[in-house]
């Protein structure tokens, strides 16, 4: 069994109910796992110990949020090459903070990654609930 860790930034919740949910699927895979906002995690050392990483901000004007922003530059001196990750957060328009999380974590982390970052718009549209959990179950199968 494994720990994974996923970290957020928020501004309104909804980026952290979509934490809540992927963490359910981790669950429901039988793995453990830890949900943090950006602004808890202070230092690298603070990322050790962890078997897989999933980090997601809201798009919000173009743009992760700047906790998020912040933690990312620190997360860079915390040994992540070949861990399994993902990417998720809201969006309204194009989810362009999901896709830039993803990136960094790719290339200049140099992590395993899922299929893609997780695109939903809100834990309650469509099938956001289901997908979530799906995304958190993907990532756990790679520990």
């Amino acid at each position: 069994m494994g720990t994974i860790l996923i970290v957020y930034s928020s501004r309104k919740n909804e980026t952290k109910g979509i934490a809540e949910l992927i963490a359910e699927g981790v669950r429901q895979s039988g793995h453990q796992v830890q949900i943090k906002t950006a602004k808890q995690v202070e230092t690298a050392e603070d990322l050790a110990g962890f078997d897989a990483y999933i980090f997601g901000s809201p798009t919000y004007h173009g743009e992760m949020l700047s906790s998020m922003k912040q933690f990312l530059f620190m997360a860079e001196h915390a040994q992540l090459e070949g861990k399994p990750g993902g990417a998720f957060g809201a969006y309204g328009w194009d989810g362009q903070a999901n896709r830039r999380i993803f990136d960094t974590m790719t290339y200049i982390f140099k992590m395993k990654m899922a299929s893609g970052p997780l695109m939903i718009k809100a834990s309650w549209v469509e099938d956001g609930v289901d997908t979530a959990q799906a995304y958190g179950k993907e990532i756990a199968e790679m520990i």
